[in-house]
């Protein structure tokens, strides 16, 4: 397959590498990286058409091109379910969880759990679940199916090709922050939507349209003498080769092996919450907009983009069933070993093989690009948001006096952690069964996350919630959900052609009814537990729920061209005297106060923050600055700090304060009536044509 790629196409995506690293190291230049907003939040001071486009990079990755084509080729449109429910769910972080993340002034959704519930237990377990998640599911996916895209179509040593693409994506991540992984994400949906539209396209035109997609795949049965007389391979009747009956449905019976109905509505759903409302990667993008209005016209942009990959991704993966049947439909364990290594099947290999036989020269190299545009943003999204949750929840939970540098710092150096990790991770990856690949990562989340979507509905609109029913609940659900998991790794699915003597509560249970019961178990627990034991404190509901926003009294900002900014007047009169202040990316004022080298203790001067804007880990986290001298030290440690965001002053570094009080909150919450309208039709149109989409692609 290497032979395939021409010069012009590899001159491509080396251009494609020179623009990813000219805006990132751009947006480092420009960016505020010397406060945990800009760092981490991207001074709050994005537009909803960078934080959209960012969202939709953001989840679909190259395990989406990788495995939403080869289930495309192996089931038909099934997969598409997720896509279509993610339009709705995405409506449902806009318009409800993220007014409650911004009036609660949030970092994180640990902070956001220990916040609402009081205490500590919730923030560090759901902190390592977070990491554990994004280590050995999204990490290990995106590794093996970029990897598999690279080997299949340049021929690139495998291991050498991963290590670069994440070295140079943590480069991004750890010297621009946020700033320069929305920019680039803007640039990477532009080429990944433009490349995938090309492709489709084509091979559209290749099998006669949409009609022609549907005749010919339910036809594409690979033919059995042939392949036997090709090589010493065996068939036997188990082993599946025709297309399954009802492909070309979306939702399917309540017994279907691979989307039954009741399962998807009442437990995937759950576990999407999960994703889509409380997963750092994709809450921490919403937060980096300006205020709610364009928060919403983000969820909203991203919505509509998650129509896309049905037609973009799925369906192409289906015409390459048709065009290769007799390599992507191997007819026994043998032949899927000589095709593609993986006795599991080699449905994975559909999209690399439709772009080397359907694209022309140049435009290989586009998708070439592609690839790398979906590895590279789904990676840069995970080590930022990794290292903000390690950074803020872990890290300032264990050392509560760590000044603002050592925590930014800290951020970087876990990133670096990470990349370490992942590349120790490669081995075990190359080893992971191919023709599982998607699967593996929907079932490992519908097995640990349905509790925590249980936590975070609950603590959202439920006042009466409290931290011991929110703990009992998260324990016991994580237990089943760990037992079950453990059990599915143990049994499992055999060969093909040998029986399946797994028990039958293995079998016949499908893993989504499996994260139903753990919802619901749950949300039961917590319920029961949470009304045995006194009620949360006033203060812990009033700016942590969804009552709590409806109820507040929102200040419409006064100057037209600020509309959708804290102005600068605003915070002119509060500022306390003698302060010496810079301006963050998002408008606020950032504070800081001479610190004799002499003497640390000294405290800076009051500030105007009041207790309900952040909780005490982060005001703490921010009012303790490092008073150090910096005189004397070499070139290379300041020209280290100028990397990794760590402002020198002529004299000593000052620690800084982040001035956004309640009256800052009001206007980030305030929409115009205008806007607001607008908005809502946009949110029924999001919402018809998700439904419109289901009831079209299940009849």
């Amino acid at each position: 397959m290497g032979s395939g790629m021409e010069t012009v196409d590899v001159v491509v995506v080396a251009l494609y590498f020179v623009l990813v690293l000219a805006i990132g190291f751009f947006a480092m230049w420009k960016s505020n990286r010397s406060t945990v907003s800009g760092y981490f939040l991207a001074g709050r001071s994005m537009t909803w058409i960078v934080v959209g486009a960012s969202l939709f990079v953001s989840n679909i990755g190259s395990e989406h091109f990788i495995g939403l084509a080869g289930s495309g080729a192996a089931s038909g449109y099934a997969v598409g379910a997720w896509e279509f429910n993610a339009l709705l769910l995405l409506q449902l972080l806009g318009w409800v969880f993220v007014p409650v993340y911004i009036h609660s002034g949030v970092y994180t959704m640990p902070e956001y759990l220990s916040k609402r519930f009081g205490g500590n237990r919730l923030k560090v377990y759901f902190a390592f679940l977070s990491l554990l998640l994004y280590i050995f599911t999204k990490l290990s996916v995106d590794l093996f199916a970029g990897a598999l895209f690279i080997q299949e179509s340049l021929g690139w040593n495998l291991y050498v090709s991963i290590f670069l693409l994440i070295s140079m994506t943590a480069l991004l991540t750890v010297t621009g922050g946020l700033v320069a992984v929305l920019y680039t994400d803007s640039l990477q949906a532009v080429l990944m939507v433009c490349g995938a539209l090309t492709l489709s396209i084509l091979s559209l035109l290749k099998v006669g349209g949409l009609e022609g997609v549907r005749t010919k795949y339910m036809q594409a049965v690979p033919n059995v003498t042939a392949i036997m007389a090709t090589g010493n391979f065996t068939y036997s009747p188990s082993c599946r080769i025709d297309p399954k009956p009802n492909a070309l449905r979306l939702l399917r019976g309540p017994l279907d092996e691979d989307i039954p109905w009741p399962g998807f509505l009442l437990g995937q759903t759950p576990a999407s919450i999960w994703y889509w409302c409380a997963d750092q990667v994709i809450v921490q993008r919403v937060l980096a907009a300006k205020n709610l209005a364009h928060a919403k016209g983000s969820t909203l942009m991203a919505g509509l983009l998650k129509i896309l990959p049905m037609f973009l991704i799925v369906i192409p993966g289906m015409i390459s069933r048709i065009m290769f049947v007799d390599e992507l439909a191997c007819i026994g364990p043998e032949h899927c070993i000589s095709v593609c290594g993986s006795q599991a099947g080699c449905s994975n290999l559909a999209y690399p093989r439709l772009v080397m036989a359907v694209m022309p020269v140049g435009l290989r190299g586009l998708m070439m690009a592609v690839m790398i545009a979906a590895l590279m943003s789904d990676l840069d999204s995970i080590f930022n948001s990794a290292s903000t949750i390690f950074t803020l929840d872990i890290y300032k939970t264990a050392r509560g006096e760590a000044s603002q540098r050592e925590l930014l710092i800290t951020g970087r150096l876990f990133v670096v952690l990470m990349v370490a990790i992942s590349i120790a991770w490669v081995p075990v990856i190359v080893e992971m069964q191919g023709g599982q690949t998607y699967l593996y990562i929907q079932e490992v989340a519908g097995y640990l996350t349905p509790p925590i979507a249980a936590l975070f509905l609950l603590g959202v609109f439920w006042k009466r919630c409290n931290e011991k029913g929110a703990f009992c609940g998260a324990m016991t659900g994580f237990a089943l959900g760990v037992t079950r998991l453990i059990l599915a790794f143990a049994y499992r699915r055999p060969r093909c052609d040998q029986p399946d003597d797994r028990p039958a509560f293995i079998v016949k249970i499908h893993y989504m009814y499996v994260a139903t019961g753990l919802f619901w178990i749950t949300c039961l627990v917590v319920v029961v537990v949470s009304l045995c034991t006194p009620p949360p404190d006033e203060e812990q509901v009033r700016t942590t729920t969804f009552w709590g926003v409806r109820n507040m009294k929102v200040v419409p900002t006064e100057e037209k061209r600020d509309t959708y900014r804290l102005t600068e007047k605003s915070l002119e009169e509060e500022r306390p005297l003698n302060v010496n202040e810079e301006k963050s990316l998002d408008g606020v004022y950032v504070a800081s106060t001479d610190c004799d080298p002499e003497t640390p203790g000294t405290e800076t001067s009051p500030v105007t923050t009041p207790p309900e804007r952040l909780d005490s880990a982060t005001v703490e986290m921010i009012r303790k600055g490092s008073c150090h001298r910096i005189g004397g030290k070499s070139r290379f440690v300041r020209l280290l700090e100028w990397f990794c965001g760590c402002k020198e002053e002529a004299r000593s570094s000052k620690p800084s304060v982040m001035q956004e009080d309640a009256r800052v909150i009001a206007e980030r919450l305030h929409e115009p009536p205008q806007i607001k309208t607008l908005l809502n039709v946009g949110l029924l149109i999001n919402c018809c044509l998700a439904i419109s989409m289901y009831i079209y692609f299940s009849l």
